[in-house]
């Protein structure tokens, strides 16, 4: 597998990789200057989130899928509604919007005024360049009804008796997942804690990329941040382009990734 890790910005340095040869993005942004990316970062805006989705877009082959994590800040009593504006921008250039995910930040996390209720979730739109070549859907869902789910009628005969088909499916045990996905916020699996504002959860990434990627495939982030795309792509046998802004992020976003080994815990999920 190769690990190719960038200092820089994204805006410049994507332009080196080629058409058409990234299967997955997965990725969060700095939204709305929620949070203050370092001394280097010089604000959130169309400037840059619309010539990234094209860079993005250039990038990707056909049927590969960018997962875009973002949110909205309130400013003087109204969100911004950035989010939308990046969905419906991401579909005038081409791509399909083929799900509009929730990542909702289990055990805290909320944010807002005391005016409206406490926002907990974040937006995952998936975007795809075409019908999507890898969907390995997760299924963790637990059915009500697992077994036979009974009998089913095919009408009644002459003499007023239900007709029954004996050939009903099997309802599994366990079933498709939905598409509002509870991760406590920050969770990673190992002791790599760092100063990151906004570390990204090791499972949300894990189970992004094992849904809309293959082993061998290249995964890249172009807001790399604490690297932990990165370390999840490795983990799960994929190749990846990180590019990171910050000195600081991308330091620890390399040593994170640098000290991936096998013993790794891998997040159980099953999928088909």
């Amino acid at each position: 597998m190769s690990y190719k890790l960038i200092h820089g910005d994204c805006l410049e340095r994507m332009k080196e990789i080629e058409d058409g040869s990234v299967d997955m993005v997965l990725t969060s942004p700095p939204y709305d200057n929620l949070r203050d990316y370092g001394k280097d970062f010089t604000g959130w805006g169309d400037h840059i989130w619309k010539p990234c989705l094209d860079q993005i877009y250039r990038t990707l082959k056909e049927g590969g899928v960018c997962v875009w994590i973002v949110a909205d800040a309130t400013i003087k009593g109204s969100e911004t509604g950035t989010s939308f504006k990046q969905a419906l921008y991401a579909k005038e250039i081409g791509f399909n919007l083929h799900d509009t995910m929730i990542y909702k930040k289990k055990g805290g996390g909320a944010r807002g005024s005391n005016l409206c209720y406490w926002q907990n979730f974040d937006y995952m739109f998936i975007f795809s360049k075409g019908r999507p070549k890898s969907i390995n859907l997760i299924k963790d869902k637990i059915n009500k009804r697992a077994g036979f789910g009974g009998s089913a009628s095919n009408g009644y005969a002459r003499d007023g008796s239900r007709r029954v088909n004996k050939n009903v499916k099997k309802i599994q045990q366990l079933g498709r997942r939905e598409n509002v996905w509870e991760v406590a916020a920050g969770n990673n699996t190992s002791d790599d804690k760092n100063d990151h504002p906004a570390v990204f959860p090791e499972k949300l990434a894990h189970d992004h990329i094992i849904s809309w990627s293959n082993k061998g495939d290249t995964v890249l982030d172009p807001f790399m941040g604490s690297g932990t795309t990165g370390k999840m792509a490795k983990i799960l046998n994929r190749d990846f382009i990180g590019i990171e802004l910050d000195q600081g992020y991308f330091e620890i976003a390399k040593k994170r990734i640098d000290n991936v080994g096998r013993q790794e815990k891998l997040f159980k999920c099953l999928i088909f």
